[in-house]
């Protein structure tokens, strides 16, 4: 079954284009957006499986330059 989050980052001052740029190139983003208010930017990624999505956060958003901080909303089914 397919895993499904929302990411929401923060980035550092100046950096939400730069960062924006970089997520829109990874595989398994289904869209990504600048926003305003306490995050700077909210992704949506789909995996194969919980998993996949958290190997996608750790080891490919963490390494990009710019971003301070991510909070990760993991969706469930409750239906």
């Amino acid at each position: 079954m397919a895993a499904k989050a929302f990411v929401l980052v923060t980035t550092s001052v100046g950096q939400t284009k730069s960062v924006l740029t970089h997520l829109k190139k990874l595989d398994g983003i289904k869209s990504v957006d600048a926003v305003m208010g306490p995050y700077d930017i909210i992704a949506v990624v789909e995996g194969e499986s919980v998993d996949n999505v958290g190997k996608l956060i750790t080891e490919q958003f963490h390494k990009i330059s710019g971003i301070e901080r991510t909070t990760t909303c993991q969706t469930i089914r409750i239906a």
